[in-house]
C-alpha cells in the first residue's frame, strides 16, 4: 500500500536525522552486516541521490543546521538519539559524549538527560584460574526510580509524524528481549551481555516507542506491519 501521510520533514532533514542516530550507534566504531543491510533499506526509501550518504557519520553542527531552528524537531532527534544509544542495553561514555555534543549543537539543556548518566555502563576484565581473561559488561546499580523518572517521562513525550523514522524506529528496538549472549571471536569468548531487559532500565521507554511507532504506522499511514512482529 502506497503511504500518504504526510510528513513535517523534509528529505535533508530525515537524511540528517538518521545519520545523526547511525553516527550514535557507531560511536564505538564498529557496525555490522545487519546494521549495514538496514542502510541500505533506508537509503532506497529515501530514494537518495548519493547512495553511501548513510554511511557517513555527521557531525553536531551540520546536523543541528540540516534540522533547522524548530525546537521541536530537535527535541524529537535527540529523544531517538537516546534510544539508538541505549537501544543495545549498553550506554557508553563514547555514546554520552556524543549525546552531549548533540544536544549542545542544537541550543538544547534538557534537565532529564542529566539521569541517563547513571545509567553509564562499564567494562571489565575478569580472569580465573586456567582460563584466559575476558571482558564483561557490568551495568551501574539501579538507580532509584525518582531518578529516573523525569527521564522516562520526557522520553515518552516522543511524537510520530514521520513513517521513516517509526520504521527505523521499529528496526532498532528488538520486539522481545533478547536472550543473555557471549560475544565469541575466533572460537574464544570476548565479552559477556546479560538480557536487555534486565542491562537497560530504561527498557520499558524503549519498548513503548517502538509500540507508538507500529501504532502510527498502522493506523495513521495504513501500512502492513506484520514485518515488525
Amino acid at each position: 500500500m502506497i503511504n500518504t501521510t504526510q510528513s513535517p520533514h523534509t528529505n535533508e532533514q530525515i537524511t540528517a536525522w538518521l545519520r545523526g542516530l547511525l553516527t550514535i550507534a557507531w560511536a564505538d566504531g564498529h557496525y555490522d552486516d545487519e546494521e549495514r543491510a538496514l542502510i541500505a533499506e533506508l537509503t532506497k526509501e529515501l530514494a537518495l541521490s548519493d547512495t553511501e550518504v548513510l554511511f557517513k557519520s555527521i557531525e553536531p553542527e551540520e546536523l543541528a543546521a540540516a534540522l533547522g531552528p524548530n525546537k521541536k524537531i530537535a527535541e524529537n532527534f535527540l529523544r531517538t538519539a537516546v534510544l539508538a544509544a541505549i537501544a543495545d542495553g549498553i550506554y557508553s561514555a563514547p555514546e554520552a559524549e556524543l549525546l552531549h555534543r548533540f544536544s549542545d549543537a542544537l541550543g538544547l539543556k534538557i534537565k532529564a538527560l542529566q539521569a541517563l548518566e547513571h545509567t553509564l555502563c562499564k567494562t571489565v576484565k575478569t580472569t580465573s584460574p586456567g582460563a584466559e581473561a575476558t571482558t564483561a559488561i557490568v551495568s551501574p546499580p539501579t538507580p532509584h526510580p525518582d531518578l529516573l523518572h523525569p527521564l522516562k517521562d520526557w522520553l515518552d513525550g516522543m511524537e510520530m509524524q514521520d513513517p521513516r523514522i517509526a520504521r527505523f524506529i521499529c528496526k532498532m528496538v528488538p520486539p522481545q528481549c533478547p536472550f543473555e549472549r557471549d560475544v565469541v571471536l575466533f572460537g574464544r569468548k570476548i565479552i559477556h551481555i546479560p538480557p536487555l531487559c534486565k542491562l537497560n532500565p530504561l527498557y520499558e521507554q524503549l519498548v513503548g516507542m517502538r509500540f507508538r511507532a507500529l501504532s502510527y504506522l498502522a493506523d495513521d499511514c495504513k501500512e502492513d506491519i506484520s514485518k515488525y512482529i
